[in-house]
């Protein structure tokens, strides 16, 4: 007579460093970088050649960036906007300036489609924000495509 038991197979373990591959595997299928927060760029920012703080603010959808000061204080530093190409704007006042505006956000931790304009230089060029953390923010400004620009980092203020 015939036992009425199933047969069982002993299944052997998995060896520990094909586990660990497979759990490392499983770890970077799951893991995804975390993206900024649309709303982290919102502060102040000293702009990379450490002379100018620059108010970021939520503009509709987009942001503005608007001229908040300097660290710095030089009796020959100009409080309006001189070198504007336009003679009828050379004499509006550089704080509360607009520096930059029309950037949406694509979702990638960059803000794009925007102008920011140099107050050093009186020229208005391209430009894409990238946020690279909490603390900062690479700002690249260009004309034609972005290859073509420089990029500075900038820092937030501290509170």
């Amino acid at each position: 007579m015939k036992s009425q038991h199933a047969s069982y197979r002993s299944v052997s373990p998995i060896p520990p460093l094909r586990a660990a591959r497979l759990a490392g595997l499983f770890m970077l299928l799951l893991w995804q970088p975390v993206a900024a927060d649309e709303n982290s760029i919102v502060g102040t920012w000293l702009t990379g050649d450490g002379d100018g703080w620059v108010d970021v603010v939520r503009s509709g959808n987009g942001i503005s960036g608007l001229v908040a000061g300097s660290p710095n204080d030089r009796p020959d530093r100009s409080e309006i906007d001189d070198k504007n190409p336009d003679p009828a704007l050379r004499d509006r006042e550089l704080l509360g300036l607009e520096l930059f505006s029309g950037f949406h956000f694509d979702g990638d931790d960059r803000w794009i489609g925007g102008t920011i304009y140099d107050p050093n230089s009186g020229k208005t060029y391209r430009c894409i924000i990238t946020i690279l953390d909490e603390n900062k923010l690479k700002v690249r400004g260009y004309i034609g495509i972005p290859m073509l620009g420089r990029t500075e980092i900038w820092t937030r203020k501290k509170t």
